[in-house]
């Protein structure tokens, strides 16, 4: 079964009811912006303040990030803008006393502040998911220290480099992407103002809006066409973003001027015309047409999106949800190719799944929330070590490669950047609504305050080591809803309870399961999704597959046989090596997978409750989100 196959052909749940909104994610903060999008929703998203997560394995994910950005201090991040702008000299402490951050943090790299504006929206993104005044303190205290920077520069604007970074930029000359990292420090100051209420983060991003209308509005097509050729980023999405917040007409005129003709066009014709472009320069410009879909009802770029989504889903993805080897689109017919230690660099993910979103509130499709389990659950969960919080820039499938991560402060890649914000949101994807009911999409212990219907909702489960999900309501009066439970795609024949009693099930895997009724003070719903065992095969070579359980990508544990002494996750010498990093793979490793199609799990023996299995040869095989500091196969080799 392949990934294609599992997601191509899932209908809509004919109950569904659409809804506007004014907001990023529609049913998110509508009273903070000007303009309303033109679009009706199939879907709303619930504030993060408003979902809180039980003990398990993403908590325990969360807690491990929220240390991590806790620890980073709020001066390190200020150190190279303070620099820059020649307003540090002579502050209390003194200069020496920073602990100058390093990677693409340090003062000489053009991407420096990226990670600044990445913890922006952390801090803002956790300070809602857990309401710990401590991010909002770093956030109020980042954005103050940012605003002091901005006056210094009298113009507006506001970065860790000098702006001939975006001088050299417009000239066509090197220069890595100036835009790209403000497009970081836009983003995260919204988010500021969007989950922490920070006024002066909005303050201080529409000063930036209006140095960079200046800088550009007088530029020449020709000019405009060459400087975009540099990557950007999102920049055009915050700039939508700006304009929907304000109602400013500028802030729209720089989001089109970053239209990238020669990306965008192919996919407005229906074209696959991807090539070997880098991924995560392209994801975001898709990004960016998808918020102009949503505030002009433009459908050209509500259409393109929703092919780019289908064609990366069904051409360009991994199993594990992922796409890009050495950061480039490849061609698909070539796929076993490039099952490579460089493979899924995880900012891809990351945007893929906010693509997701925009598209499940568009269509409440199953096919898009299938999609997001399978990647954040096999490629986003796994990119953290439980060992030390650290995060890896590619998830590599070549069998024998192994996880390299980043160091508290001397690496700050992009995939550190993006990390920080995805391990802060997992509970944006677990519920939506509309003005009919409650959809339940991912299965994920936590508890959710629906505020408008006053009620609760709490699920708890082990899943995936279960399938069964129990979910709880709380209601202050009877309230009349329905609750859509995801049916997946991987699922056998569900079985559902409502208050203890057996409901027969109508609908079909790749749906959602529809309970209609009036719910009550202690209604209890439980429903079991059998999994078993399947194989999804390289687009190009039926003998290379991965193997699944469920939505869990599994991966054979291959030891640590050759591996660097010390391990290259304890030096710090290693971590701006990603790209070209040598795993020094032994040769011989066992990467054959025996399979009886008749009988899927055959040669595979449970061990105990956790979703760790053992082959009749003693080869060990566990969810690849759990295998760390060791070698793995994910793409088995079949005789």
């Amino acid at each position: 079964m392949s990934l294609k196959s599992v997601l191509s052909s899932f209908a809509l749940c004919a109950c569904v009811s659409s809804v506007s909104a004014q907001s990023v994610y529609p049913g998110l903060f509508p009273e903070k912006f000007s303009v309303k999008n033109e679009v009706a929703f199939e879907a709303e998203c619930f504030d993060l303040k408003d979902i809180r997560f039980l003990p398990g394995r993403f908590r325990e994910n969360l807690e491990r990030d929220s240390a991590w950005m806790v620890s980073i201090g709020v001066n390190q991040l200020l150190h190279s803008f303070r620099t820059t702008a020649g307003v540090y000299a002579g502050r209390e402490g003194g200069y020496m006393t920073v602990k100058k951050l390093g990677g693409w943090e340090s003062l000489d790299c053009e991407l420096r502040g990226h990670a600044t504006g990445h913890l922006l929206s952390a801090y803002s993104l956790m300070y809602a998911a857990t309401g710990s005044e401590v991010f909002k303190l770093k956030g109020d205290s980042l954005v103050a220290g940012l605003a002091e920077v901005q006056k210094a520069n009298a113009d507006g604007y506001l970065s860790a480099f000098p702006e001939e970074l975006i001088n050299r930029n417009i000239r066509g000359t090197s220069v890595w992407a100036p835009w790209y990292t403000l497009h970081k420090i836009f983003s995260g100051l919204i988010d500021q103002y969007l989950y922490a209420d920070n006024s002066q983060a909005l303050e201080v991003v529409r000063k930036m809006g209006d140095w960079a209308y200046a800088k550009l509005h007088s530029l020449e097509e020709p000019v405009r066409r060459k400087m975009i050729r540099n990557e950007f980023g999102g920049i055009n999405e915050s700039f939508y973003n700006l304009y929907a917040l304000t109602g400013d007409e500028r802030y729209r005129w720089l989001a089109r001027f970053f239209y990238h003709n020669e990306v965008i066009d192919p996919l407005k014709e229906g074209r696959d015309d991807l090539g070997t472009k880098h991924t995560n320069t392209f994801i975001p410009k898709v990004l960016a047409e998808a918020r102009n879909y949503e505030l002009t009802g433009d459908e050209e770029s509500g259409e393109l999106c929703e092919f780019f989504w289908n064609t990366m889903i069904e051409r360009h993805t991994f199993a594990p949800g992922c796409s890009s080897d050495k950061e480039h689109y490849f061609n698909p017919e070539q796929f076993s190719r490039h099952i490579s230690g460089y493979t899924g660099e995880t900012c891809c993910t990351y945007n893929m799944l906010k693509l997701s979103r925009h598209l499940f509130c568009w269509n409440a499709s199953p096919k898009v929330a299938d999609y997001y389990e399978r990647a954040l659950y096999n490629h986003i969960l796994g990119q953290q070590d439980p060992k030390t919080g650290m995060v890896a820039y590619f998830l590599p499938l070549k069998a024998g490669a192994h996880k390299v991560y980043s160091t508290p402060d001397k690496s700050f890649w992009c995939c550190v950047g993006s990390g920080f914000e995805s391990h802060a949101k997992y509970a944006e994807g677990i519920y939506y609504h509309n003005r009919s009911g409650l959809f339940v999409n991912l299965f994920i212990p936590s508890v959710l305050n629906w505020r408008e219907k006053g009620m609760t909702v709490r699920q708890d489960t082990d899943f995936p080591e279960s399938g069964t999900v129990r979910i709880s309501v709380s209601a202050e009066r009877p309230v009349r809803t329905a609750i859509y439970l995801r049916y997946p795609s991987w699922s056998g024949k569900a079985e559902i309870c409502v208050n203890g009693k057996k409901k027969r099930i109508s609908q079909s895997p790749g749906s959602y399961i529809v309970l209609e009724r009036e719910w009550k003070n202690g209604d209890c719903v439980e429903v079991t999704y059998p999994m078993d065992f399947y194989l999804e095969p390289a687009p190009d070579s039926p003998k290379i597959a991965a193997l699944l359980y469920g939505p869990v990508v599994l991966a054979g544990k291959l030891g640590t046989k050759g591996m660097e002494s010390p391990a290259p996750y304890s030096d710090p010498l290693k971590y701006n090596d990603y790209y070209t990093y040598d795993y020094h793979i032994p040769e011989n490793l066992p990467v054959t997978l025996k399979w009886d199609e008749k009988h899927p799990g055959k040669n595979l023996r449970r061990m105990g409750k956790s979703l760790e299995f053992e082959t009749a040869e003693g080869q060990i095989l566990a969810p690849l989100y759990d295998v760390h500091r060791q070698r793995y196969v994910v793409y088995w080799k079949f005789d």
